[in-house]
This record gives C-alpha cells, sequence and structure tokens, in this order.
C-alpha cells in the first residue's frame, strides 16, 4: 500500500481554489508516477476537517483511498475529519510528527506553516519523497 502523507495550511487566508488545484496535481502525479497499487493507496494527515488536511481527505474519499489521521491531542479541538483510523500522539502540535513520518512514503507539501516545512526536511531526510508547493498566504 502506498502512504501518501500530507501537510500544509490548516487555517488562515489563502487562494482556496488554487490550493484546490494544486493538491489536486500533486496528488494525480504520486498517483500515476508513485503508486502502481491503483486504488491500495492511503492519505494519511492531520485528522483536521480544516484547510489542506479536509481538503485532501474529500479527494481521498471520492477515490476510494484509505484516510488516516495522526494528530496531537489538541486536534480535537478542531472540526476532525471521519477518518478510517485515527492516532493520536501526544498532547501539543508536533508530538506527532515522528509517527506521522513513519506512516508514510511520499509526503506532498501544500503551503504550510513551520511545521509543514520541518516536516518535509525530516522527511527528506529520512529519504521520503517531497513534493512541494508554495501557495502565499493572505492571497486574494
Amino acid at each position: 500500500m502506498k502512504r501518501i502523507g500530507i501537510v500544509g495550511f490548516s487555517g488562515g487566508k489563502y487562494n482556496v481554489k488554487v490550493a484546490e488545484a494544486l493538491l489536486e496535481l500533486a496528488i494525480k502525479l504520486v498517483e500515476e508516477y508513485e503508486s502502481k497499487e491503483g486504488k491500495d493507496v492511503s492519505l494519511v494527515s492531520g485528522l483536521t476537517d480544516m484547510g489542506i488536511p479536509g481538503m485532501a481527505y474529500r479527494i481521498a474519499q471520492k477515490k476510494g483511498w484509505k484516510t488516516v489521521g495522526i494528530a496531537c491531542e489538541k486536534a480535537h479541538e478542531n472540526p476532525c475529519f471521519p477518518v478510517d483510523e485515527e492516532i493520536i500522539v501526544g498532547k501539543e502540535w508536533g508530538d506527532e510528527s515522528e509517527t506521522f513520518l513513519d506512516s508514510i512514503d511520499v509526503v506532498i507539501r501544500v503551503g504550510g506553516g513551520a511545521q509543514s516545512f520541518e516536516e518535509v526536511k525530516k522527511a527528506k531526510d529520512k529519504g521520503i519523497k517531497a513534493y512541494e508547493y508554495d501557495l502565499p498566504r493572505d492571497a486574494k
């Protein structure tokens, strides 16, 4: 099973249409070039049903992929996506990062803040292929 990790903006102002287009393109690229298993794919993100993670979960659900949410306890203070598998690690944001990285084969970043960039850096250090797309915050 190919496990695709998604990181990026969960909140803030950015162009949602551009974000959706970038995310769909990235997922299509990974699906076509990284996954030979067809529908035997799982999408792993930060559990919340906001921003890039929420968009990614909806795309995965339409494709019939398994959805996995890996987050700290604070994620439950926000709307959460009804994932197929939920993994809670620690109490603070970032406590879940190592578990997330150990759970993916490839990572896609669309926008994102410090934690997204740090997770992608750590992923690359572990030899995990990364697809990165910048998305300006406060875009109109």
